[in-house]
């Protein structure tokens, strides 16, 4: 029988180096969970999105309000995934039995599954993401008329796949994180049997301390940071070509403090690059804090977080163009500026240098900008009216 007020939440992982669509899962989970709802947020043993290794031991712990039920990951066929993948990138047409080969080449978690198979009419609603983790995909067939998808849509190739065309199609909602990704989906003939922007949020930040963060890791003068995946999908390799370019164009340009996990790899001459390895969130804080000026490379943002925890300690952006989501809210918030280009790119930075007082003021128009829009309270709200309104 269904619980009138219970919930599961399906994320891929909750370890220490998740994606910011995990994050928003749990912290949405628990925002529930603090209203009284009874939330068990479903995911692997892996601690990562690298290797998903299992580490967590599987089994049912109490964290907070929620109720964690983690299970074994395993069946990740990186060959495989690799070949497939590179087809998908290179704009092949995979034809539909590839397609669940590529799905079915990455981590799987058959227990979760049979969790949920068995005890899917327990709960009001099984809510899961992102599009492409493999359990999303499987909840389209396992449990559809409860399942709601927070797709955290990018626009890339593999959005394309008529696999993901058919999960969100199918489920009884989608749940988006902004109003670019779901003009996006719309774009891609996306058309969920129900659909609303519920949004994600940032949490009021420690207390940064900038000075602090430049004394325990020995920067002097000022500098622009990247906070992040130091990934391809995230842009670091191109960031890194950009910052080259720009190091040969700008008279001495602003040294980049990088943060984070992933391989640094070849810096190419002559950037400068001061890499503190992963810090804790108070560190990070202080280094957005600390910084003239975030850099945001990724052209694949459904809600871009680092922009916005950026833009809540009072520090301008400065964030790749293409992506729909990041040029929206820097335009609307007046608290960065974009780039289309590596030419715009390297004449940020020597705005930066020449110009401080502009950024300064940009920097200014970011904290009104998150506390109005991305607090939890009213992003929890608008799941709550949803959860009422598609009952």
């Amino acid at each position: 029988m269904t619980a009138p007020r219970r919930l599961a939440f399906v994320s891929a992982t909750a370890g220490s180096a998740v994606g910011g669509a995990e994050m928003a899962l749990r912290e949405l989970a628990a925002g529930l969970a603090g209203r009284g709802w009874s939330v068990d947020l479903l995911t692997s043993c892996a601690e990562d999105i690298y290797t998903w290794r299992n580490v967590t031991a599987p089994g049912v712990t109490a964290e907070g309000d929620l109720t964690v039920r983690r299970f074994p990951a395993e069946g990740l066929t990186q060959p495989e995934r690799d070949r497939y993948g590179a087809r998908i990138l290179a704009g092949e047409t995979l034809n539909l039995p590839e397609q669940y080969r590529w799905v079915n080449s990455g981590m799987r978690v058959p227990a979760l599954f049979d969790y949920v198979a068995d005890h899917a009419g327990e709960y009001r609603a099984i809510v899961c993401g992102p599009y492409m983790f493999w359990m999303s995909l499987a909840l389209a067939d396992l449990a559809p008329e409860r399942t709601i998808l927070m797709p955290c849509l990018h626009d890339e190739p593999f959005a394309r796949l008529e696999v993901y065309r058919y999960q969100m199609s199918k489920v009884a909602g989608l749940w988006f994180l902004s109003e670019p990704e779901q003009a996006l989906a719309e774009s891609l003939g996306i058309r969920g049997r129900r659909a609303v922007v519920v949004g994600s949020a940032v949490s009021p930040p420690p207390a940064p301390d900038p000075a602090g963060f430049r004394a325990r890791h020995g920067i002097g003068g000022p500098f622009v940071l990247f906070a992040g995946r130091r990934e391809w999908g995230k842009g670091w390799p191109q960031l890194l070509d950009d910052l080259a370019f720009a190091s040969e164009v700008v008279p001495d340009p602003l040294p980049l403090v990088t943060c984070g996990v992933g391989e640094v790899g070849a810096i190419p001459a002559p950037a400068r690059v001061i890499d503190v390895g992963l810090v804790s969130e108070a560190d990070r804080v202080s280094a957005q804090a600390a910084a003239a000026a975030c850099i945001q490379p990724s052209a694949m943002e459904s809600f871009s977080r680092t922009v916005l925890e950026s833009m809540q300690v009072g520090t301008p952006v400065i964030a790749n163009d293409a992506s729909a989501v990041v040029r929206w809210h820097c335009r609307r918030s007046g608290a960065g500026v974009t780039y289309a280009n590596r030419y715009e790119f390297a004449e940020s930075l020597r705005l930066l240098q020449e110009e401080p007082g502009l950024f300064e003021e940009m920097g200014r128009a970011g904290p009104a900008y998150v506390e109005h829009d991305f607090r939890w309270p009213a992003v929890v709200d608008r799941a709550e009216r949803a959860l009422e309104e598609w009952r």
